[in-house]
């Protein structure tokens, strides 16, 4: 008999359904759901990380480019990984001319591989910067205290830091969301550009 997942498993199970109906199927068509492992892994692993900032001692991992640097690097091979097993090597090299007169090649071949590497580093700076900025503003809110020393001015800061944690929960979400939903929607670019370009030889 199946059983009707509970509790954790429900809530997991919500969140496996919403990347797949939200995030991979809209951006990749029903060709993605093959890359739903890895893009939920990247998914699950980002927005923990992101909520262990928020727990007493511990410390938000993606508030580091280097860990940023490294998810935005597997983000970059799978992109190409999954454009050159939809398109096949050949096509794939022949993006990357533009589609133009080869007399043009010597420029248009340097802007689309530059193209290729500026999508992950937007990624990496983007959930870097968005992460280490929310701590930034609470330590400098806490730093008041200290700068004047009062219990008077304490209350301000307080509050303003209780009201910026919880942002920083909604942002932690929002986060390991954006990341997961542009890695499937450059992967999905080449990959309907290759089942476009089927469908249009088909016709």
């Amino acid at each position: 008999a199946r059983r009707v997942p509970t509790g954790r498993g429900n809530l997991i199970e919500m969140f496996v359904v919403f990347v797949r109906d939200e995030i991979v199927v809209p951006n990749m068509g029903p060709w993605g759901v093959k890359y739903m492992p890895y893009l939920l892994t990247t998914f699950f692993f980002i927005l923990f990380m992101n909520l262990s900032g928020l727990v007493p001692y511990g410390a938000t991992a993606t508030g580091n480019v280097s860990v940023t640097a490294g998810l935005a690097l597997i983000a970059f091979i799978m992109i190409q990984l999954s454009a050159i097993r939809s398109q096949g090597f050949g096509h794939y090299l022949a993006h990357l001319t533009g589609r133009v007169h080869w007399a043009l090649w010597p420029i248009m071949v340097p802007i689309e591989v530059l193209g290729l590497f500026t999508k992950p580093f937007a990624l990496m700076i983007r959930l870097f910067a968005n992460m280490i900025g929310g701590h930034l503003v609470i330590v400098s809110l806490i730093g008041l205290i200290f700068i004047f020393q009062s219990y008077v001015i304490a209350l301000g800061p307080v509050i303003f830091v209780l009201g910026i944690s919880m942002l920083e929960l909604f942002v932690a979400f929002l986060q390991a969301y954006i990341f997961t939903m542009l890695t499937s929607l450059f992967m999905g670019l080449g990959m309907q550009a290759a089942h476009g370009e089927g469908e249009g030889h088909g016709q």
